[in-house]
């Protein structure tokens, strides 16, 4: 198999343990890297950030491939890529049929990427190339995923208080180690890489996946710079949006607060019913017939709440087992 070639990469035993990074015996030479970035109406600033992306693997001596995944955008980005693709032997071109989200991009570059290592990180320079150099550092450590810690990080007030509620969700359903920071900047061994490939969701999530899939996450210091053009594409909707997907497609949580909820009702309704029955031997009632009707409200509404409680953790789980693994089409593939 050829370094970057297109045959179908199958991790064996042995190539997992030569991925392996033994703590202070690797060099960064001795692995190839892939670069993956996700693309979204950025014309303006993707190809700079390409030329940086070379600039930072050449100059360092590493092998190197670029795989841009061109998530639906409505500008000329692709146009841009496409061309970088066709001229460059290091870089791939991947052009999704419709925007799906910077998640299934991220997952289409990683099943792309050949690289020993994959390091995914953004398309608007705020995730400066240079600093993908202290991820392979400290995963020459011997972690087989490394996330960047922002020194401080160049976003609105409300992108800092959405990423606060992610990380509480992702400390909460994916236990994340207390003290580790987490991010879209991060470098991930091939064995985690793989994981996260061959699981199924039809809602991937890298950062949770990431978690999930690694025995030995760190964190390193790295710069977050404004970005270079162009505004974020993350806003309120999208971060709430990505919270709820966190919650229904990883967790049993919001299902169970609901069954909870729902067997409190019914103990009340029982309650309620027995208050009922019990006043009609000391009160008579003064809609004939009325409470007999509560009292049968009450409970058959409580049993019902209860099976649906029980019920929809059937089909969560039922629903978790047939994902697709297919989550995104891609319309063309550009290489030199």
């Amino acid at each position: 198999m050829t370094a970057y070639g297109r045959e179908e990469r199958v991790v064996g035993e042995e190539e997992v343990a030569r991925v392996r990074v033994a703590p202070g015996s690797s060099r960064p030479s001795d692995f190839s890297y892939s670069v993956v970035i996700p693309v979204y109406n950025s014309q303006d600033v993707v190809g700079t950030t390409i030329d940086r992306v070379v600039e930072v693997f050449e100059t360092a001596g590493l092998r190197y491939q670029v795989v841009l995944v061109n998530d639906g955008s409505r500008d000329r980005s692709w146009d841009v890529i496409a061309e970088r693709a066709r001229r460059s032997p290091h870089v791939v071109a991947l052009d999704l049929l419709r925007n799906y989200g910077q998640h299934h991009a991220n997952l289409a570059g990683m099943r792309e990427a050949t690289g020993d290592f994959v390091i995914t990180l953004d398309d608007d320079l705020q995730n400066p190339p240079d600093q993908a150099l202290l991820l392979i550092e400290k995963a020459m450590e011997g972690h087989d995923v490394v996330f960047g810690r922002f020194e401080r990080k160049q976003a609105r007030g409300y992108r800092r208080l959405g990423s606060r509620a992610i990380s509480a969700v992702n400390r909460r359903v994916f236990d994340q180690p207390p003290g580790l920071a987490v991010s879209n900047f991060r470098i991930l061994r091939r064995d985690v890489v793989d994981r996260i490939c061959g699981s199924r969701t039809a809602h991937p999530y890298i950062t949770g996946q990431a978690l999930m899939f690694s025995h030995d996450p760190a964190d390193v210091l790295v710069r977050h710079d404004p970005r270079a053009s162009g505004v974020s594409n993350y806003g309120l909707r999208r971060i709430a949006s990505l919270v709820l997907t966190i919650l229904f497609s990883y967790s049993v949580f919001p299902l169970r607060a609901a069954a909870a909820l729902g067997f409190a009702v019914a103990g009340l309704s029982f309650l309620l019913g027995i208050f009922y029955l019990a006043r009609s031997f000391f009160v008579d009632s003064v809609v004939p017939g009325w409470t007999t009707i509560a009292v049968l409200l009450a409970v058959l509404n409580g049993v019902v709440i209860m099976l649906l409680s029980m019920l929809g953790e059937y089909v969560v789980r039922t629903l978790n087992a047939v994902s697709a693994v297919t989550t995104y089409h891609v319309s063309e593939r550009v290489s030199s």
